[in-house]
């Protein structure tokens, strides 16, 4: 067995609102841009959608009681926007806000913290109507959706992200094309809605501090993009630590544009002389405004790249093992992200860091003895937390690990193929049937250590 996680390290799981909750147009939910994106012909592998998903939204009470069977500390979950408010601002949609003070309720009686994400991509269509993270008064909508929120909700929640993986909603949905809304934008309008959501991310932060009834624990939760070294060679690490944080392309696939904004109030030197005249229109005073102090730094890491010191010293990727692990998704199973990640972050920013995602895709069934077997994710999950308890051993501060996800779910453009879940779901039934993992999880929390 591996040496214990600290006393009050925060044990978790995960999901997302479109991804579990379903019910898309109940009870006065407005669209969301995925409920948009889902009905475009092509756009997601069999026309599929998160109109039921995994019923969550009805179902909740029963993957509480999994949750609590599990032993989990905390259930990190997100907020339909357009279910609070179904014009993205305005009038508050009461039945909508209902459901997350239900679900808030039920996980407090199960003794399970709520974490909770305030944007996990399902923007609201009207909004998006309104041109979207294009407008310059989005930062402002998201304001105001956070303060419906977190007046409804702080009286018992203590714990807040503003948004999740920027890289992602922006990368993919409003460069690339591939996630909703679909966008292929020029790249200085790319940076622009990139400024504008880190603007949405301070004022976030502003507001949740502004209405908070008990005294809010913030952070938030970009992807980790991590790089880690090849070898224990200095300069190894070094090339890996230097491009993990470099800005070498013209994509918004990295962390330091997100994150040296909100430690340092500044944009990382080498990415503003790349980008040259598609920078975004900065005003006086953005910076102080994206540069709230934080109390967590959240980050979602599955993989990474391997790196090493070229010739020159420069960073050149080391390349995989041949025939080397893959998930479902055919990332490389890399446990030393878990180590180099959080490492190199903590070094970097100083503030201590909670894994907010983790896990591994896999192609799960019901076996013939009706329990799913799943023994590659069993070792992914004891090798990854090895990993992140060495580097706390080595002075990381890591406050807490989410599993992702509780429950399989709808996955975005690949929709029901992929299963990252620890429950898994029949769609065609809503059945629940826990799976070996989560008998292994359930072990690790309750010695809270590596069994």
């Amino acid at each position: 067995m591996s040496e214990k996680f600290p006393e009050g390290f925060v044990w978790g799981v995960a999901s997302a609102s479109y991804q579990v909750e379903g019910a898309w147009n109940e009870d006065g939910k407005g669209p969301s841009v995925w409920d948009m994106f889902c009905r475009k012909p092509g756009a997601v592998w069999q026309g599929q959608s998160g109109d039921v998903a995994c019923d969550h939204y009805h179902r909740y009470p029963e993957d509480v009681a999994l949750m609590k069977a599990l032993g989990a500390k905390a259930y990190r979950l997100s907020i339909s926007w357009p279910r609070v408010l179904p014009m993205g601002t305005g009038t508050v949609n009461a039945r909508g806000l209902d459901f997350y003070d239900r679900l808030v309720d039920e996980l407090l009686q199960a003794g399970i913290a709520p974490y909770i994400t305030l944007f996990h991509w399902d923007y609201p269509h009207e909004l998006y109507c309104r041109g979207g993270w294009l407008n310059p008064y989005s930062s402002d909508w998201f304001a105001d959706y956070t303060s419906v929120v977190v007046k409804k909700l702080s009286d018992r929640v203590t714990h807040w992200m503003t948004l999740n993986e920027p890289q992602v909603f922006l990368g993919a949905g409003h460069q690339e094309g591939r996630h909703a809304p679909g966008l292929q934008l020029d790249f200085r309008q790319v940076l622009q809605a990139t400024h504008n959501t880190l603007l949405a991310h301070g004022k976030s932060v502003m507001a949740i501090r502004a209405n908070a009834v008990q005294k809010p624990v913030i952070g938030f939760a970009p992807i980790g993009s991590v790089h880690f070294p090849a070898s224990s060679a200095p300069a190894d690490i070094e090339a890996a630590r230097k491009q993990m944080f470099a800005v070498s392309k013209k994509n918004v696939w990295n962390v330091a544009w997100f994150s040296d904004p909100i430690f340092f109030k500044t944009y990382p030197a080498d990415g503003v002389a790349l980008f040259g005249d598609a920078m975004p229109d900065v005003k006086p005073g953005d910076m102080d405004i994206i540069a709230q102090p934080l109390d967590f730094y959240g980050v979602n890491i599955y993989s990474g790249v391997r790196m090493k010191a070229g010739e020159d010293g420069q960073p050149v990727e080391a390349g995989d093992p041949v025939g080397g692990p893959r998930t479902a998704y055919l990332w490389t199973v890399s446990p030393e992200s878990l180590y180099w990640g959080p490492r190199f972050l903590w070094e970097r920013y100083h503030t201590p860091i909670v894994i907010t995602e983790n896990g591994l895709a896999n192609l799960d069934s019901i076996s013939l003895d009706g329990q799913v077997h799943d023994p590659q994710r069993m070792d992914y999950i004891r090798r990854y937390l090895n990993e992140l308890r060495c580097a706390m051993t080595d002075g990381v501060d890591v406050r807490g690990y989410f599993y992702w996800s509780i429950l399989d779910n709808f996955e975005w453009a690949v929709a029901y193929q992929q299963r990252f879940g620890i429950i898994h779901v029949d769609y065609m039934t809503q059945k629940r049937t826990p799976k070996d993992s989560f008998g292994l999880y359930q072990s690790i929390i309750s010695q809270n250590q590596v069994v």
